[in-house]
């Protein structure tokens, strides 16, 4: 996950998620900031032994920017510092405030930066538009202009648009052998009464084929809590605006309550700490990216899904950081 990190910069992030945790020692430590800095220790440092959280030292904005002189670093450093002032489910302006000081010192102007600072200055509508934007860019680098319609785009084949071949092309996937890869596609679609591709209600199949198919692989369910960590296991594995595009959308949908479009729905607290963190390092450590624009579902739909597992080096996931049942 943070291969490039000393043991010496894992210890200043680590300070500085702790002072994110509790708004500069203002606001004490909740378990989920607690557990968040312990799992963090765990998967993404591989420390053997978690520090104490309630004990770990300040450290200043200027501090941590001295300590991080390697851009890798820095970059994932400013990312967890923001997930950080997010674990306890709420926008609060301190805790974000203190990340926007961090990530400054720290030399880094990513675009959800730009998002967390509107949420919390009165400009809530830009920052979930622009995680709209944000995503479509992640997935189809396709222009995008304010005033387009996400749910023409997200949904294509409503009237004359429908594509009956394509909906019967995925139907055929249900003819394949229990544990197949496309069989397995094909169950997530009829357990939860999801439409294919080419069915009017239908997603567009270049976001729902890679996206369905990453809940194949890595074994994250559709629930609120499956939804979270799927999309932090692409972000993982997809390089290409990670936070703004995957992983701020989620948790501003998942875990704090806020619609940013009707197909994405909402809903609060799905967020579990550990589960986050593990998801984002099997995410990191994927060979093969299912979203980049060489990789064939159809190519692969026969094989089984652990074979696939197997070639793609997908982490095998432990049953404790499974999404939780629904």
């Amino acid at each position: 996950m943070l291969t490039t990190a000393t043991a010496e910069q894992a210890g200043a992030i680590l300070r500085a998620m702790g002072q994110v945790a509790t708004a500069g020692r203002t606001k004490p430590l909740t378990e989920a900031g607690f557990r968040s800095l312990q799992a963090a220790a765990r998967h993404l440092f591989h420390l053997a032994d978690a520090p104490d959280a309630d004990a770990l030292p300040p450290i200043t904005p200027h501090d941590l920017g001295a300590a991080l002189s390697g851009q890798p670093a820095a970059i994932m450093a400013a990312r967890f510092l923001a997930v950080t002032a997010l674990v306890d489910g709420e926008l609060d302006a301190g805790k974000i405030t203190l990340v926007l000081d961090y990530a400054a010192a720290l030399g880094i102007r990513e675009d959800y930066l730009q998002q967390l600072q509107a949420a919390i200055s009165g400009r809530l509508s830009w920052a979930l538009a622009d995680m709209t934007r944000q995503n479509i860019k992640s997935l189809w680098d396709q222009p995008w202009r304010d005033e387009d319609d996400v749910m023409a785009l997200l949904l294509p084949y409503q009237g004359d648009r429908a594509d009956p071949a394509l909906v019967a092309r995925h139907e055929t996937l249900g003819a394949l052998p229990e544990g197949s890869f496309g069989r397995a596609y094909w169950t997530i679609y009829k357990a939860n009464g999801y439409a294919f591709p080419g069915d009017p209600r239908g997603v567009n199949a270049a976001f729902a084929r890679p996206h369905d198919s990453t809940h194949v692989l890595s074994g994250y369910d559709t629930s609120p809590q499956g939804e979270i960590l799927v999309s932090t296991f692409t972000a993982g594995m997809h390089p290409k605006l990670p936070m703004e595009g995957h992983i701020l959308p989620v948790i501003f949908s998942w875990h704090l309550g806020i619609e940013i479009n009707k197909f994405a729905g909402s809903a609060r607290g799905a967020l579990d700490p550990e589960k986050f963190w593990v998801a984002w390092a099997r995410g990191a450590e994927v060979a093969v990216d299912l979203f980049a624009p060489g990789w064939d579902f159809w190519a692969v739909a026969k094989e089984p899904v652990e074979t696939l597992r197997r070639r793609y080096r997908v982490p095998p996931l432990d049953p404790r950081h499974a999404a939780a049942a629904r």
